[in-house]
């Protein structure tokens, strides 16, 4: 079953126009998360909102929002005032132009969204819409409203459906100048660049996410288990970077076969398929899991009926 939609309205091409709705294409849940507690007590942490002047717990209908315009001088924002703003796009996604992929700048990527018909109307224009896009090998272009603020996004086919990501505004991506100013002006020689192309040979391959573990996470996993039996916990030491001081040798090093070896781990598969890392963690003293419990109320049953 899918996940709620995080928006929902109309995806319009010129006069074609059909019901949509907008889903989250990823999710943090399955990564291991922790809770802050109090070392004296082990109780969890609880946040309440105060009133910065009077130290007053104030209650949530009781909190607005407010623009600074200095230290102490605020303009209050309704939450009533901010939905008359009332944009088109707060509740339609309309196509402004098509693009070619390679012209959108990565730094203006922020997260993606799956886009499919929402009910069983509106199925035919949202396929002319998308085969449109697929058979000129465009990107779409349009805007949509999400929690309050106007975004750009991008519309790519997937299958059956749209991938719509976000795109920051430009005011967003900071200038590479400030950070690239300082870096030298280096004349890479092309015996250098010989055996570097090298090593890229050596490590080419294709893209793919399930050779790839997530190693710290499997290390809070391990962290975690070992904790709850008991285990002792020995550091393990840092890795530590080396001091290049001949480049030349260590590229003629890494060309050797040195380097090549340690890049096979990336091609071993993840200890864990990739249906969650949680999964991996210890079953709770005096609890079952639930395929065991589910299979055990199977049995009973069939028992009872026989």
């Amino acid at each position: 079953m899918a996940p709620r939609a995080n928006w929902k309205g109309f995806l319009r091409l010129s006069l074609v126009t059909c019901p949509v709705a907008l889903y989250p294409a990823t999710s943090e849940s399955e990564k291991i998360s922790f809770n802050q507690l109090n070392r004296k007590t082990g109780h969890r942490i609880k946040y309440a909102k105060v009133d910065a002047n009077t130290g007053e717990e104030v209650a949530n209908e009781d909190i607005v929002k407010g623009y600074a315009l200095d230290k102490d001088t605020f303009v209050e924002v309704t939450k009533e005032e901010l939905e008359d703003l009332a944009l088109e796009s707060t509740r339609t996604i309309e196509i402004d132009e098509f693009v070619e992929r390679e012209e959108i700048d990565p730094r203006y990527l922020i997260r993606p969204y799956y886009l499919r018909p929402d009910g069983k109307v509106g199925h035919d224009a949202f396929a002319v819409i998308r085969e449109t896009i697929r058979e000129m090998n465009k990107v779409a272009i349009g805007r949509v409203v999400l929690t309050n603020r106007e975004h750009i996004i991008a519309l790519e086919p997937l299958e059956k459906g749209l991938v719509g990501t976000l795109l920051r505004y430009p005011y967003e991506v900071r200038s590479e100048e400030e950070y690239f100013d300082e870096i030298q002006d280096v004349k890479v020689t092309k015996d250098m660049l010989d055996l570097a192309r090298h090593i890229v040979n050596q490590k080419a391959g294709r893209f793919e996410p399930d050779k790839f573990e997530d190693h710290y996470e499997t290390a809070l996993v391990d962290l975690i288990n070992s904790k709850r039996s008991g285990k002792p916990i020995t550091p393990k030491e840092r890795p530590r970077g080396e001091n290049v001081v001949d480049l030349m040798e260590a590229l003629r090093r890494s060309v050797g076969g040195a380097e090549p070896a340690k890049a096979s781990k990336a091609s071993k598969k993840p200890r864990k398929a990739a249906s969650g890392q949680k999964e991996m963690l210890m079953t709770i003293a005096g609890k079952k899991p639930a395929k065991e419990a589910a299979a055990k109320k199977t049995s009973k049953q069939q028992r009872k009926s026989a």
